[in-house]
């Protein structure tokens, strides 16, 4: 119930804060509320009680906790092969992305933040995910914070896992609310809060995953803050991403069916529900990195920055005159330039 191999496994002869696993004290870290009472006994693990109100919310029962089905729609601004598999109907994203290679690990320290969501039916994320190429039924495994009142029954900001075989049209789900993720970790709760929160002008607490393929096993691991390795993806739920991923992503996700040219737009933010030109006050992701085949984190080799509409979400990345490129994303969705 452990990975096989070492999952810290750094690469040489590069600046120390791309090598460097960061456990210093200037690193606010956060923590999860529940934690406060106690801990789970020896071989057992956490799991978040569902309300039966919440899951009346799905249209069925088989729907609670997966993502709507994400359909592609006409996008702009980058090659057709990338729109087809970023532009998905009722989804809005503002990501750094990398292709090219195949990889087996993606991480980021990801800051925390509880933006506003609209409705109760609409979500809003900051994650990281990895891909694989298939353009209308892509294979995804992701992990990061989310506010999902349909599948939490509240707007508190909450660490997730999630998993699709065809991009959310019958398989997947958050968390453990259908089968799919193996969790082993007696520490970490999938869908618990998570405590203190960043804001725009306080610490910036974070939070750094890190999603990687055991060679071994073939398993998807979630690796949380740098030493709890919370659970596994098995290989036999995908038909591609056994092998490795062919896209990587980092970035911020809203969910809600006014967006994509509706009238007026949701005022569900993303990030911290601020456009990325101060970064004090932006959503961030951090010591951006990626495991290809030769078992070596490092950054990315190429790498794009996108975001599906401009003048509601918006995207900045930082790579020149920087020793560890950063990327800062968010929005707040409807406003004078977004209606």
């Amino acid at each position: 119930m452990a990975p096989s191999d070492n999952p810290s496994i750094m690469t040489t002869g590069m600046p120390e804060a791309f090598t460097k696993i960061d456990t210093s004290s200037s690193i606010f870290r956060t923590s999860q509320l529940w934690r406060k009472k106690g801990s789970c006994p020896k071989g057992t693990i956490p799991i978040r009680r569902i309300q039966k109100n919440n899951m009346a919310k799905a249209s069925l029962p088989v729907d609670y906790g997966r993502k709507k089905a994400q359909n592609s729609h006409r996008g702009t601004e980058m090659d057709e092969n990338k729109i087809q598999n970023l532009l998905q109907s009722n989804h809005s994203m503002a990501i750094l992305i990398t292709e090219g290679y195949s990889y087996t690990g993606a991480k980021g320290d990801i800051k925390v933040f509880n933006p506003h969501v609209e409705y109760d039916d609409e979500w809003t994320t900051s994650q990281i995910a990895l891909k694989s190429a298939v353009l209308q039924d892509y294979e995804c495994v992701e992990s990061g914070w989310a506010v999902n009142p349909g599948v939490y029954g509240d707007r508190k900001t909450r660490f997730f896992v999630y998993w699709t075989a065809d991009s959310g049209k019958k398989t997947g789900c958050f968390d453990l609310t259908c089968p799919g993720f193996v969790q082993t970790s007696s520490k970490v709760a999938l869908g618990a809060a998570i405590h203190p929160i960043s804001t725009t002008d306080g610490l910036p607490y974070q939070i750094t995953l890190y999603l990687f393929r055991d060679p071994s096993t073939g398993n998807w691991w979630v690796q949380y803050n740098e030493k709890t390795n919370v659970g596994y993806f098995p290989p036999e739920l995908f038909a591609y991403l056994p092998q490795t991923a062919q896209t990587v992503q980092w970035g911020g996700e809203v969910y809600s069916s006014r967006i994509g040219g509706f009238t007026p737009h949701t005022s569900t933010q993303m990030g911290s529900g601020q456009f990325p030109i101060l970064e004090e006050s932006s959503g961030y992701v951090k010591r951006i990195r990626v495991r290809d085949n030769s078992m070596i984190l490092k950054f990315p080799e190429q790498i794009d920055h996108y975001t599906d509409e401009y003048r509601c979400y918006d995207v900045r990345y930082l790579g020149d005159y920087i020793e560890d490129p950063e990327f800062y994303f968010g929005g707040p969705g409807r406003n004078e330039l977004c209606p």
